[in-house]
């Protein structure tokens, strides 16, 4: 009977951690775009809670601070960003065909999602000031790094060709490009946009030494 009752007792704890950890998604999921349309600094917990059907007493019992909920938003979103990459490498069948779609998913998400990456590397820049930011700031730059190799690694393997750069150095290389191209599309520079979006196969090519 004991052993039973700790099994009840540890699957109602299990299912306490689920709801509470689903609301605390859904919660970060409404304040993505109150977050990402005033940025990190101009944007209260209050400002959240108007912007959404919970009250201020909810979003404290969910989470500790501002930080919390900041971080905990910016993950999910990184996560499903991360996501569209891998799909693009899966279901590449050759290396022009990685190379092309992951050019046009690079640009598509930087025009579609603009006010989210903007909030990424908000969130990036308040951990340069912030120590409590830095170690999730480089947990989701880690993740950011292992979709870029994913991607350089799969090019070179359907090329034949071999990688010539570290991973960090890859994805520094791939991110400044895209940190670049936002904010020029942010200033409304599409010509600028357009042409990394021109010269980004170029340093495809250039990370990867190889059979064309």
């Amino acid at each position: 009977m004991t052993d039973v009752a700790e099994t009840k007792h540890d699957r109602i704890a299990r299912r306490q951690v689920d709801k509470f950890e689903a609301r605390r998604t859904q919660l970060a999921t409404d304040a993505l775009h109150t977050l990402a349309e005033l940025g990190y600094a101009r944007t209260s917990l209050r400002d959240i809670a108007q912007n959404s059907t919970f009250s201020l007493g909810v979003m404290h019992y969910y989470f500790a601070d501002k930080r919390d909920l900041v971080t905990q938003a910016v993950r999910q979103y990184e996560a499903v960003c991360v996501t569209r990459y891998d799909e693009v490498v899966a279901r590449a069948t050759g290396a022009d065909q990685l190379r092309d779609e992951f050019v046009e998913m690079f640009f598509d998400t930087l025009a579609e999602d603009a006010a989210l990456h903007r909030l990424w590397y908000d969130l990036r820049n308040q951990s340069l000031f912030d120590e409590s930011f830095r170690a999730d700031v480089l947990e989701i730059d880690g993740h950011r790094e292992a979709m870029v190799w994913r991607v350089v690694s799969r090019y070179a393997e359907l090329r034949g060709a071999q990688v010539v750069s570290a991973p960090g150095p890859a994805y520094t290389l791939l991110d400044g490009i895209f940190h670049r191209a936002l904010l020029h599309h942010l200033t409304g520079r599409s010509e600028d946009v357009a042409t990394l979006r021109t010269e980004l196969p170029n340093v495809m090519d250039y990370l990867v030494d190889g059979p064309q």
